[in-house]
């Protein structure tokens, strides 16, 4: 309340000090001497303007501190509103940048996975592989085996008939007339015996 007093009268003092100096601005731009007419128009006029401002102070100054008032309470509500906002954003961020954090995690745990079941299904085509590998020479021993014993079995054939070859050569050479009619007689006694 003081202080409200205290700036009334510092404005009025300014108002006259003002005044004044219009006054003297005036008085000492002409030759010295100010006719009355002149001082009551100045009077006149400062007095109007005087009436002017109180009107204008004592009927707007309600309003139009009602008017700042109000402007300073709606950029109040504003700043308000703006600081829930940004709150709001910062919270929402942070939500975002958890998810970006489990989102990594989730990829690591996929690429973790993804690479077990590479080493797996590694591990499983290496063991088919040694197993077909096992299969292949089982077979390959298999057909050696076959391909050894048909070849003895030729051979033995071969053997067999270069044996009756030779045993026939070398009955042609040995054989005499006389043993060859005891062999046709021997022959012809066993034929006639299976009958």
């Amino acid at each position: 309340m003081k202080n409200a007093s205290w700036k009334k009268i510092s404005s009025a003092a300014l108002s006259v000090l003002m005044v004044l100096a219009v006054a003297a601005t005036a008085y000492a731009a002409g030759d010295g001497a100010i006719p009355k007419e002149k001082w009551l128009d100045l009077l006149w006029r400062t007095t109007n303007f005087a009436g002017l401002v109180f009107i204008l102070v004592f009927f707007l100054r309600k309003p139009f501190a009602d008017g700042l008032s109000g402007r300073r309470d709606g950029i109040k509500d504003q700043l308000e509103a703006l600081e829930s906002r940004k709150a709001e954003a910062e919270q929402l961020y942070k939500e975002a940048e958890a998810k970006l954090a489990r989102l990594d995690d989730e990829v690591n745990g996929i690429i973790t996975e993804a690479v077990k079941q590479g080493e797996a299904e590694k591990e499983k085509i290496i063991a088919d592989a040694e197993r077909n590998a096992g299969d292949i020479k089982r077979q390959a021993e298999m057909a050696v085996a076959h391909e050894i014993a048909e070849a003895k079995t030729r051979l033995k054939g071969e053997i067999a008939e270069q044996a009756v070859l030779l045993a026939e050569e070398l009955v042609k050479k040995n054989i005499q007339p006389a043993d060859q009619s005891r062999m046709v007689e021997l022959s012809l006694e066993k034929v006639g015996g299976i009958q």
